[in-house]
């Protein structure tokens, strides 16, 4: 018995010991170098550059009220959820805070795949006759979906506490608000009984009482066989249902997430059918393009539209821009193109082989200011208490590992960037396929051989590069401690110059330790290893990253 209390003290001092290390950061920068972002590139009368939200921004859903416009993406395994852009122009949008911004508004986000759980496709809403704002989204677990809402009044928040609506199942729910007061959820319902064909989905619809914030009666199951045989519906999600001229639209993702990604339309005299395809659908997609062209975009699809103050009519839709091997760090970005209707009365935002265009014209916008998704510079010297609404974490809050208000602290944690639980790191969507990012690191004098800090880039959990500083070491490392290149140095209780570039598909490594000589730890290295080629749903973030367990 002696023996083991005596094994449980040591265990308990080493654990001590190794999680209570301090790493400090005294600032993070970040700096895009595309070459698609030439401003000579914008018409000359005003325009703008697409994606109108570079980097990873999946799954647009908008809201407009008055003359602001609201608009949240997917954020997957990541914390905080639902990230809120705010724009009064259309063009430049910033981001205003995140929907899901307390742990207890997201507590099915541990243990969960970091790229294909978490916060799928979250849609945002106005209600006029409440003057509300609401997101419903799902939330995806190893046991199922949990479908959920908030509201507020404010989009920069706060949000309430999140309501489970145990009526609605599958993904991607959406609200509509109908001019008569009469709400409804649109949804991917379930397959409880065999299909007919491979990823055949269908839709379903229920409605809702805004005034006791439930679900009235069962939902109802719709386009879940197509209008024929010959429309073979594949994973028809991301519905929306619109209003306009007294008709109902309904506008749908449909052909899977990659290349044959599409949407569609369908239009009913009632909300609640039947809807009647458009003979022309797809009204977008990319998927009968080149893909040898001129700056590609692929894989676009979940769309919504909404109409400005001028009475025309917008989509925001994902897409991709791959490299030259067809793969990248991006993730699906957010687009926005004018929506055009048909002679039949139909959206549609392509047709036959419509490209999206990397420029677009938009009189009235000046080409300077329509850039924020251009190259830009962004810096963060964590002066303030708070961290910036731009820094996300992994399955959780990291409050308890990160210290801000005079440079960032992080606390070296036992928990690894893998396991599911939170890690110390905070990082940030690459937005650029050429870019720069840097920090200065200082590992204490005191750092055990295990602990480590420096630049995390995280695509899944396997798929990850670790630039790090630790006693006597900077190493470049790979999940599962294969070691791509490292030098002995003496970095204890030293500031160590970090910096990381990404140029044509190569990462450089650099590092310097205080006022020393500039080093390469590391060139040449593929940045394939953290792209879109490790599946997933997410885009690749870069941050800062401390830890005490082995990488």
């Amino acid at each position: 018995m002696k023996n083991i209390a005596a094994a449980l003290l040591l265990f308990s001092m080493a654990f001590n010991a190794t999680s209570q290390t301090k790493a400090r950061f005294e600032r993070f920068d970040y700096s895009g170098r595309d070459e698609y972002y030439n401003p000579s590139k914008l018409p000359a009368d005003g325009g703008y550059f697409n994606p109108v939200i570079s980097g990873w921004a999946s799954d647009p859903s908008v809201a407009k009220k008055g003359n602001d416009y609201w608009l949240v993406t997917s954020t997957f395994g990541y914390f905080p959820g639902v990230p809120v852009y705010h724009s009064t122009d259309l063009v430049t949008w910033t981001q205003a805070g995140n929907v899901l911004s307390r742990p207890s508004q997201l507590p099915w986000l541990e243990g969960q795949s970091l790229g294909k759980g978490g916060i799928y496709a979250p849609a945002i809403s106005y209600n006029p006759q409440n003057d509300t704002f609401y997101v419903i989204t799902t939330c995806v677990t190893k046991k199922g979906s949990i479908n959920f809402y908030v509201t507020a009044k404010d989009p920069r928040g706060p949000w309430s506490e999140p309501v489970v609506l145990e009526d609605v199942d599958g993904i991607d729910p959406s609200f509509f608000f109908d001019d008569n007061g009469k709400a409804y959820i649109v949804h991917k319902a379930e397959e409880h009984s065999p299909v007919k064909w491979s990823n055949n989905r269908a839709l379903a619809i229920i409605e809702f009482d805004t005034k006791t914030g439930k679900t009235i009666g069962e939902p109802r199951k719709f386009r879940e066989e197509g209008v024929g045989p010959e429309e073979q519906l594949e994973r028809n999600e991301g519905a929306h249902i619109y209003k306009i001229d007294g008709n109902y639209y309904l506008l749908a993702a449909e052909g899977g997430t990659s290349w044959c990604h599409s949407e569609v339309c369908y239009k009913a005299d009632n909300v609640w059918g039947p809807y009647r395809r458009w003979s022309r659908n797809p009204m977008l997609t990319q998927r009968l393009q080149k893909p040898n062209r001129t700056t590609p975009v692929t894989c676009t699809g979940h769309a919504d539209i909404f109409q400005d103050n001028d009475g025309k009519w917008w989509a925001v839709f994902l897409g991709c821009r791959p490299w030259m091997n067809g793969s990248e760090q991006l993730g699906r970005e957010t687009f926005m193109l004018p929506v055009r209707w048909s002679r039949d009365g139909f959206p549609y935002i392509t047709q036959n082989l419509d490209t999206v265009a990397s420029t677009v014209k938009h009189p009235g916008i000046g080409t300077q200011q329509a850039v924020n998704s251009g190259n830009f510079n962004w810096s963060d010297d964590f002066s303030s208490v708070t961290l910036r609404p731009e820094w996300m974490s992994l399955w959780g809050s990291p409050a308890e590992q990160a210290v801000t208000g005079n440079g960032l602290t992080l606390t070296c944690s036992p928990i690894d960037s893998r396991s599911g639980k939170t890690p110390a790191y905070i990082g940030r969507r690459i937005q650029h396929h050429d870019f720069e990012a840097s920090t200065t690191v200082t590992i204490p004098g005191n750092a055990t051989a295990n602990d480590a800090a420096g630049i995390l880039i995280v695509k899944t959990e396997q798929r990850q590069i670790f630039f790090a500083v630790s006693p006597g070491h900077i190493r470049l490392m790979q999940p599962g401690g294969k070691i791509l290149s490292e030098t002995n140095a003496d970095t204890a209780g030293k500031p160590v110059g970090l910096k990381v570039i990404c140029k044509d598909g190569k990462y450089t490594f650099d590092f310097r330790i205080a006022d020393g000589q500039i080093h390469t730890l590391a060139s040449g290295i593929s940045a394939s290893f953290t792209s879109s080629s490790a599946g997933g749903f997410t885009g690749t973030t870069i941050g800062l990253f401390a830890t005490s367990a082995d990488f």
